[in-house]
């Protein structure tokens, strides 16, 4: 994914527009900023839809569902209108496409679910809910961190799948560095989850390190405990 550095969509060469991206590499090449400047259309009161954009997509990322048309109301330059498109498409998308009901079989079937996070300059911790079956229940982002790390808690991570009677979880976050290597910290953090998994009858089943290139996982590699 090309990460967008301009304000304006004007000002940016021809070949890095969101438009021409889409219909030169398709869709799934753009990133969020993109996409969301895309819908949005165009700036307002001074601001280029960029910067709209990269607004939006931090109070999408703080929210838990689709937001109400106030919530995205208090982002300045996004209006009655413009809220209630994005509110109306997200709420079309997430009935059409959300992930329930996609089966993790193995560790590369949560990448098309969480992929999309890679390209973000902070950490993100992503967990997705199971029911019996493996398939997914939710996903949600439970922190965002620096570049280089994420504080998460276990009751963070399970106080949500409690709710959804989740019967097993898999956890994932993205390495803005682009290095794959677990740190010690993400180690230590893997064997607590696993702890406190196996104390709630939520077993985590995997953590996954995601990069715009490539992925790391623990249960792939050994390094959930009894694995």
């Amino acid at each position: 994914m090309k990460a967008i550095f301009y304000d304006r969509i004007a000002d940016m060469p021809a070949e890095y527009r969101p438009r021409e991206r889409l219909a030169s590499r398709g869709v799934g090449a753009l990133s969020d900023i993109e996409l969301l400047s895309l819908m949005l259309g165009s700036g307002c009161g001074g601001r280029g839809v960029v910067s709209l954009a990269k607004d939006l997509l931090s109070a999408l990322d703080d929210a838990d569902d689709v937001p109400d048309v106030s919530h995205l109301m208090a982002i300045g330059g996004i209006g009655v209108a413009r809220s209630a498109l994005v509110a109306a498409s997200l709420e079309f998308a997430r009935r059409r496409l959300r992930p329930a009901a996609r089966r993790i079989g193995e560790p590369r079937d949560v990448l098309p679910l969480v992929s999309h996070w890679s390209d973000r300059p902070q950490e993100h911790f992503l967990v997705l809910s199971l029911n019996g079956a493996h398939e997914v229940i939710r996903l949600r982002v439970v922190s965002r961190g620096t570049l280089d790390r994420t504080l998460v808690h276990p009751r963070e991570v399970f106080v949500q799948p409690l709710g959804d009677r989740a019967a097993a979880v898999v956890c994932a976050h993205n390495h803005p560095s682009g290095r794959l290597d677990p740190s010690p910290e993400d180690r230590e953090l893997t064997r607590r989850l696993a702890d406190a998994g196996n104390l709630l009858g939520i077993p985590l089943l995997d953590h996954v390190i995601f990069t715009q290139e490539d992925y790391y996982s623990f249960l792939e590699n050994g390094g959930l405990p009894g694995g």
